[in-house]
């Protein structure tokens, strides 16, 4: 044998045979995907994706589940957060007790000079006249005798008897809920481990401080545009600090190849949704562009073809927009969504919105 033939049987061992080989770190992002645009600080992309995903459910379980706070139109809580809460040793409910126990002295003086009243009563009722004994005697002659009677027509209790079968009913249906329950948590393990099933996936973008959330809606879900506005309204009003390492997270409906051709034909669908032809308020937008390692496409070409796709009624306002369209281009695939209040929700950097400075 030469050593050529060697080498190659050594080469075939660690080969896997007759089976893909196992993709390993998170899936590029590609056109015709919809998630959440996050920017971070260079080189924290994994931990940054990790704590959108987390930062992400906890939003879409608020929406949902609506466990979160509400929040008005003008951006006031509707139930205010502070309240004053009473503890079981507080000095308050101390005080309540013993004015509780005050009245029930009270209470007890005075059925107690009802007593003594009582009593004064029956004995002028007794010194006044003879009748008034002998009925007395023959009613606690009938009371005796009542509880005698009574005495003797108390019967044994019943024997219990043995309930084996009622035992072994439930039995089983402890045993068929366990079995249930452990159906349940397996399936659910099962779901989060099968990537195709999750609902918030991590995608790479290739670029350094970018991150990328995928999003895959079922039936009934809200959209990103819903799950990030309902966010970081409540955390702008609560002032809660939730973010370590995101900065902005902007959400992506729309995402395609970085063409005019393709930019007008994939934003139609947005317009007709945001920007309606036939409506009596129009709205002011603004374009709001961005490219990151993408020199070769022309910024005033895509954000001519942008505002052109949005119809007559509706103007652009460049100082105070009611909508903002955000164009992020990546390489080679351009991020497009729609969000409100840019400018008053701290353009959407999320640690910024919550800074207490």
């Amino acid at each position: 044998m030469t050593t050529g033939d060697q080498s190659k049987k050594r080469k075939q061992r660690y080969l896997p045979q007759n089976r893909p080989a196992k993709k390993k770190g998170a899936y590029p992002l590609k056109p015709g995907v919809q998630g959440f645009f996050i920017s971070c600080d260079g080189g924290r992309e994994f931990q940054a994706s990790q704590e959108a995903i987390n930062v992400i459910d906890s939003f879409f379980e608020e929406l949902m589940l609506g466990t979160g706070l509400k929040v008005n139109s003008s951006g006031l809580l509707e139930n205010p957060v502070n309240k004053k809460v009473t503890f079981s040793y507080s000095d308050d409910e101390e005080e309540d007790e013993g004015d509780n126990g005050e009245e029930e002295e009270t209470k007890g003086d005075g059925d107690k000079n009802e007593v003594i009243e009582g009593g004064n009563n029956q004995e002028i009722a007794s010194e006044g006249s003879f009748e008034v004994k002998q009925l007395e005697e023959n009613k606690t002659e009938k009371n005796q005798e009542d509880e005698v009677k009574d005495q003797n027509s108390v019967e044994e209790p019943p024997r219990k008897e043995t309930c084996t079968e009622e035992a072994s009913e439930s039995t089983k249906v402890s045993g068929n809920a366990e079995k249930s329950i452990d159906k349940l948590i397996d399936a659910e393990l099962k779901e989060l481990g099968d990537k195709s099933k999750r609902r918030f996936m991590k995608l790479d973008p290739g670029c350094n401080g970018i991150a990328f959330i995928q999003m895959k809606r079922r039936d009934g879900d809200p959209s990103p545009k819903d799950i990030v506005q309902h966010g970081l309204t409540s955390a702008a009003a609560t002032n809660k600090h939730m973010s370590r390492f995101i900065l902005r997270l902007v959400p992506i409906e729309v995402s395609c190849y970085p063409s005019e051709e393709e930019i007008s034909r994939a934003i139609k669908p947005l317009v007709e949704q945001y920007f309606p032809v036939e409506t009596d308020n129009p709205r002011k937008f603004a374009v709001l562009y961005g490219a990151r390692a993408n020199t070769g496409v022309d910024r005033m070409k895509i954000i001519n073809a942008v505002a052109k796709s949005v119809p007559a009624p509706h103007k652009v306002d460049l100082s105070n927009p009611e909508m903002s369209i955000v164009v992020e281009i990546v390489k080679t695939v351009c991020l497009i969504g729609v969000v409100e209040k840019y400018k008053e929700l701290a353009k959407y950097n999320l640690r910024q919105l919550t800074s207490t400075k």
